[in-house]
């Protein structure tokens, strides 16, 4: 999944703490932007030449000024399953949160550790539940029992 270039690609990283809550971005409520005022998982579009895994963790640490450590493969999806138009994938991968670096919003209204519990109450697509559970699933099958 990162090895190929992807140019019609948006691609994400979920970071997770510990307690299984997420670094979601709340985005500025601009209606010429893509999800105005909704809560998502940091990420963009791939710059010209840029693979898939690069391109996530430079738009994490462009937005949040958070650098990922050991991102992992999570997903890939065409834009339609997950409710949008177009023809571009959405690519994300998981991290984990290494407790030390300080978040900073560098890009929308914020940059915050959201709980599950609590994401329910805010405005945001489907998806984000959808890859965020993912991820949760993911992390719990990399932790040694």
């Amino acid at each position: 999944m990162s090895a190929p270039s992807a140019p019609n690609a948006v691609c994400g990283i979920v970071v997770l703490r510990e307690d299984g809550a997420a670094l979601l971005q709340h985005r500025d409520d601009i209606p010429t932007i893509q999800d105005p005022g909704l809560w998502v998982i940091p990420g963009g579009h791939l710059e010209p030449g840029e693979i898939p895994l690069q391109g996530a963790a430079r738009e994490v640490e462009e937005e949040t000024c958070y650098r990922c450590a050991h991102p992992r493969p999570l997903a890939d999806f065409h834009c339609t399953e997950l409710g949008y138009q177009g023809d571009f994938r959405m690519i994300f991968f998981w991290d984990v949160y290494d407790g030390r670096q300080r978040i900073e919003c560098r890009e929308g209204q914020a940059a915050v550790f959201i709980r599950r519990d609590e994401v329910e109450r805010l405005p945001r697509r489907d998806h984000l539940t959808r890859v965020w559970d993912l991820a949760l699933a993911a992390r719990h099958a990399c932790q040694p029992e």
